[in-house]
């Protein structure tokens, strides 16, 4: 309470212009880590009606423990399909109109990519915005995809400057979800471990990494999304994911 009353005491000694400047930017800090709520609105020129393959994507989680959306680039199938849907599972705000899985309440999550250097750069940098510091200490700047006021203090991956290992984000039923970076690059052995109930891939990986993930989802009924652009060709994991009819002749 002390604190509380010397900060009020500090605002009542700033003029008109400071205050509106402290509020502006105040205003500022929060609308940007609030990325997530500007998804997909009804109205405008991004309304969800203009997004029907991600909207599909979304409704098939409710069907398929697995799912690959393979796209061309800058769709905006890494933050707008996979990312979305993997903040809605760690916060547990689902949209009115969502009509794909929910999760109860708190949930334990990977999210992963081709590199230690692209998944930090590209899926972390998305997710939980860049590295910011306060005096020594680091942190994330919240800016991403998952509200910055959900997510708590991160740990580090060792070796990897500025990779986050874990973190935990704040779910709506006061809990805390638990979500791991990682890389393919790590090998299929750091994918070994505990049970997870969702796991994000973004760009195709090598099948020895995807059966562990199949692994990890199994005893949760859990889900994993794969979102990339087919760039390898046609390997081990798109084969999995295209009808028998359309697979090409041994």
């Amino acid at each position: 309470m002390k604190t509380l009353l010397e900060n009020l005491e500090s605002w009542k000694g700033l003029s008109d212009s400071q205050q509106a400047l402290i509020f502006a930017r105040e205003t500022e800090r929060r609308r940007s880590t609030r990325l997530f709520q500007t998804f997909y609105p009804e109205t405008g020129p991004l309304r969800r009606e203009l997004y029907p393959r991600h909207m599909e994507f979304f409704r098939a989680g409710a069907k398929y423990n697995e799912r690959a959306a393979r796209c061309a680039n800058r769709v905006g199938k890494t933050i707008g399909m996979g990312g979305y849907e993997l903040t809605c599972h760690l916060t547990g705000d689902y949209p009115e109109w969502w009509e794909g899985r929910r999760f109860p309440g708190q949930i334990k999550a990977w999210m992963a990519g081709r590199t230690n250097e692209t998944t930090r750069d590209i899926v972390q940098a998305k997710m939980l915005g860049p590295i910011v510091y306060e005096g020594s200490r680091k942190r994330v700047a919240g800016t991403g995809l998952i509200p910055g006021e959900r997510l708590g203090i991160p740990t580090w991956k060792q070796g990897v400057a500025n990779m986050v290992d874990t973190i935990t984000v704040k779910h709506k039923c006061g809990e805390l979800s638990l979500l791991g970076v990682k890389a393919y690059k790590q090998g299929r052995g750091s994918f070994e471990g505990v049970e997870q109930d969702v796991i994000w891939l973004d760009e195709e990986p090598p099948m020895d990494v995807y059966g562990e993930c199949l692994i990890r989802t199994m005893t949760t009924n859990g889900i994993i999304m794969l979102t990339f652009t087919p760039l390898l060709g046609i390997d081990e994991v798109v084969l999995s994911f295209m009808p028998k009819e359309m697979r090409p002749a041994a």
